[in-house]
């Protein structure tokens, strides 16, 4: 039998980046406990469109825990309370009847509100762009098996692969540190032999636009980490100092 439930959203709202913004409180009835975060924000938004009320904005897309869209900070963690999953993943069982669920935006100073629970991410497509491919003419495209690579690296670099770029690590961090992203994108690369003809601008040119956009340094807490819905581990940005340090040491010996 399906068991619904009775819950108080405290949501924040805000208009733009320049509004002060605040938390709205929402009583919401009988919500199955089978549906999703994102379904149960559907029937909020529902009731409030038909009571001529703006609907509460936020991102999603998937729904299925693949592209990092659903951001949103949850009772003071992002996507939830639940490890290694997204907000779209996260189901209403997980809460029990009656009790107050405060939802936030991602809050750092590279990831303004544009509404609500909307915040522009595109800084970290900026950093992507900084170095985060592979663009040397390799001519024709190889057989898949014509590269040898050890599966301990293929699997690391695939490890690495998974970050689906959602800001989780940066909204958890206290310094809004993007480094747990940023690591991964470079360690992708930086493993397999496709990724080592630009090795060393990569990490340079990565981890500067890392920083002209405005995110903080590394905590060492390991926040990133434990709330990175595909569990991205902290080696990756051991990997990545090590990148930068290198680069810098061979351009200086150059």
């Amino acid at each position: 039998m399906e068991e619904k439930r009775n819950y108080t959203l405290k949501i924040w709202r805000q208009k733009d980046a320049n509004d002060k913004g605040g938390f709205v409180t929402y009583p919401l009835n009988d919500i199955s406990t089978d549906m999703s975060f994102l379904e149960m924000i559907d029937v909020l938004n529902e009731k409030l469109i038909a009571d001529g009320q703006e609907p509460v904005h936020f991102d999603h897309d998937c729904r299925e825990g693949i592209c990092g869209m659903c951001s949103m900070v949850i009772n003071g963690k992002p996507h939830g309370p639940k490890d290694a999953i997204t907000t779209c993943q996260l189901h209403m069982r997980s809460f029990d009847h009656g009790v107050t669920i405060t939802v936030e935006p991602w809050r750092a100073k590279a990831f303004p509100v544009i509404r609500d629970l909307v915040v522009d991410r595109t800084s970290f497509d900026r950093i992507i762009q900084a170095g985060g491919y592979v663009s040397v003419n390799t001519g024709g495209v190889p057989d898949a098996n014509e590269i040898p690579i050890p599966k301990k690296i293929a699997d690391d670099a695939f490890d690495a692969a998974t970050c689906i770029g959602c800001g989780a690590c940066v909204a958890a961090c206290k310094n809004a540190s993007a480094m747990l992203f940023v690591s991964a994108k470079i360690s992708q690369l930086a493993m397999l032999p496709q990724g080592k003809v630009e090795r060393a601008s990569r990490a340079e040119d990565m981890i500067a636009q890392m920083d002209e956009e405005g995110f903080g340094a590394c905590t060492n807490t390991g926040a990133c980490s434990a709330v990175c819905p595909k569990e991205i581990s902290l080696e990756h940005i051991a990997r990545m100092n090590r990148e930068y340090f290198t680069a810098k040491f061979t351009a200086k010996k150059s």
